[in-house]
């Protein structure tokens, strides 16, 4: 059978009216019929605009105030009172970032895993386990940081240090790695898992050859909110990871991290255009933290 082809507006017939195809005109005159669609309309520009416009507002008027204020002092090894490093608190983050997700993402993923792929709909486990989920992912930081300052540095006896800020971010991540992991397993099509077992592909086979890769781009993105969350954190942090100015030496070492560092720059009027170039650097590192992020994740995706 011959496949219908579809023509070009210029080849059409005179008279004929495509279909889903208007100018602008059309669709003005359109939305001035209905006038609740052209209000909804209005606001949704409105909102979109808003948003976009505070966004580049921020970045820019950041990038404006930190930039010429950027300079080689700021990236030495050791911090003093006069060149007020950020590299030892940049080097921080990156370690206490990269413990933090090396236990959350495993655990979150597999949690995940468990609750959609092994686990009843209507089991009464995973339903309790989604509800704490969801409230542990509305408990303000602060809370975070007083539980990890009571368990991890006080009771365990690790003090502030790089492995109890970790930890702290570590329980602060999970429920947002496994419910947007949850939600990437659910949107794959149970068609997959029909075909793979059709081919004689076992449970855990399907899971980690055709679900997972199928999902990855959502998982993703969950690894990339809890990044910027754990870069972006402080409260927690200062009770947990601590206020040091030099680089932790080891996991039961204690450091500021790049947010804290901000932070404390920012409460001293006197290195107001320090704070603005730390300000700076973390919109950049949380950047390319990103970006490597998506590379990595489409890497996977085509890889499997």
């Amino acid at each position: 059978m011959e496949r219908e082809k579809i023509l070009p507006a210029s080849q059409m017939p005179q008279g004929a009216v495509a279909i889903n195809r208007q100018s602008v005109s059309d669709k003005l005159r359109a939305y001035l019929k209905k006038p609740f669609s052209l209000g909804a309309l209005v606001l949704v520009l409105l909102a979109a605009a808003i948003t976009v416009g505070a966004v580049l507002w921020v970045l820019v008027y950041t990038l404006v105030q930190g930039v010429p204020n950027l300079s080689a002092g700021l990236f030495e090894w050791e911090y003093t009172t006069e060149n007020q490093s950020m590299l030892p608190a940049l080097l921080n983050t990156l370690f206490i970032a990269g413990t933090a997700l090396a236990v959350a993402v495993p655990l979150g993923v597999f949690a995940a895993i468990f609750m959609v792929e092994y686990a009843k709909s209507n089991n009464v486990f995973v339903k309790i386990v989604r509800m704490a989920a969801e409230t542990l992912a509305g408990i303000p930081s602060i809370v975070y940081g007083i539980f990890g300052m009571l368990f991890f540095v006080q009771l365990f006896g690790w003090g502030t240090s790089v492995l109890s800020g970790a930890l702290t971010m570590a329980l602060m991540i999970l429920p947002l790695v496994m419910r947007t992991t949850e939600e990437a397993l659910k949107a794959v099509p149970d068609s997959f898992r029909e075909g793979s077992f059709a081919l004689g592909a076992g449970k855990l086979r399907t899971i980690f050859k055709i679900i997972l890769p199928s999902a990855m781009s959502g998982i993703i993105s969950g690894v990339i909110l809890s990044l910027g969350r754990i870069v972006g954190e402080t409260a927690a942090l200062i009770y947990t990871a601590g206020t040091a100015t030099n680089v932790a030496g080891g996991f039961l070492k204690g450091g500021e991290t790049l947010s804290i560092h901000v932070y404390i720059l920012a409460t001293n009027a006197l290195y107001e255009k320090e704070a603005w170039a730390a300000a700076v650097v973390l919109i950049a590192l949380v950047l390319v933290i990103n970006g490597l992020a998506e590379f990595v994740g489409a890497k996977l995706k085509k890889e499997y």
